[in-house]
């Protein structure tokens, strides 16, 4: 078993600048890939971003591709997802999640879930 725990959410600006965290427990996740998804409201969740956890290859989402950052830090277990030129659209509740065995922007591949944080992006 794999517990995930995001953190960092809030409400902001846009064009403001956040950073989410997501803080993994239990089994170790070196040879899972970890990523973020993100619901807004009435909306189905969506892929954001991924990255192997033993080499850092990443996939994004077209619509956060030059905006946002993936990464992790393996000694704190810890991955983050670095938000840079907020819009309103990316208004959500985000969600780190966890799958082994490759990157993938299919959640219904993914194993492991956190609970989520609200990202309120205002005009």
């Amino acid at each position: 078993q794999v517990q995930l725990v995001e953190s960092g959410g809030k409400n902001v600006q846009a064009g403001d600048s956040l950073r989410l965290s997501c803080t993994a427990s239990g089994r170790t996740v070196s040879n899972y890939s970890v990523g973020w998804f993100r619901q807004g409201l009435g909306k189905e969740r969506e892929f954001v971003a991924t990255i192997a956890w033993n080499y850092g290859g990443t996939m994004y989402a077209d619509s956060v591709k030059g905006r946002f950052t993936i990464s992790r830090d393996k000694p704190k277990n810890t991955m983050y997802l670095q938000m840079n030129s907020l819009r309103p659209e990316d208004t959500a509740v985000y969600y780190c999640a966890a799958k082994d065995l490759g990157l993938s922007t299919d959640p219904r591949r993914y194993t492991y879930w956190g609970q989520g944080t609200q990202v309120t992006v205002s005009s």
